[in-house]
């Protein structure tokens, strides 16, 4: 990759896009469910740190803004590396990027999460639906759209 600029900037507009959507989409809705932004953070933090982010004031809820962003870039890099083997995820961006966003969801809500230090949550079908379509719109299509139109 760091020989292809192009490659660079693809990834670093994708992890940026999905980043600020993904993490504005949670913080408005987990804020109309009444939970504070900094809590929301240190949540994210809780998967390295364990129930101490909560305690951690704001180093640990930047801490979580940047692991968000760490893994929002971390899921950039994977579609693009994909969409080097398969181009089809370039000439098909919406319907791959809708798909990838699915993935992503089930990727961390089934794999990640459950292997790190976060607090075990009880299963919530309203929860999953509105985790799912948030990782459709602001996971998945800023990344395939990203990557489609900055890898060229």
């Amino acid at each position: 990759m760091e020989n292809n600029p192009n490659a660079v900037r693809a990834v670093l507009w994708a992890g940026f896009a999905c980043g600020v959507l993904d993490i504005t989409a949670a913080l408005v809705v987990y804020g109309f469910f009444g939970l504070k932004p900094m809590r929301l953070l240190q949540g994210i933090a809780s998967g390295l740190l364990g129930p101490k982010a909560f305690d951690g004031g704001l180093a640990t809820a930047l801490l979580g803004l940047l692991c968000h962003f760490v893994i929002a870039f971390g899921a950039a890099a994977v579609y693009f590396a994909a969409s080097r083997a398969m181009p089809f995820l370039l000439r098909n961006a919406v319907v791959s990027g809708a798909l990838y966003g699915v993935a992503v969801y089930f990727f961390m809500s089934r794999i990640v999460v459950p292997l790190s230090a976060a607090a075990k949550r009880p299963f919530s079908l309203k929860l999953m639906i509105i985790g799912i379509v948030i990782h459709i719109f602001c996971v998945g299509l800023p990344i395939s759209l990203s990557v489609r139109r900055f890898s060229k």
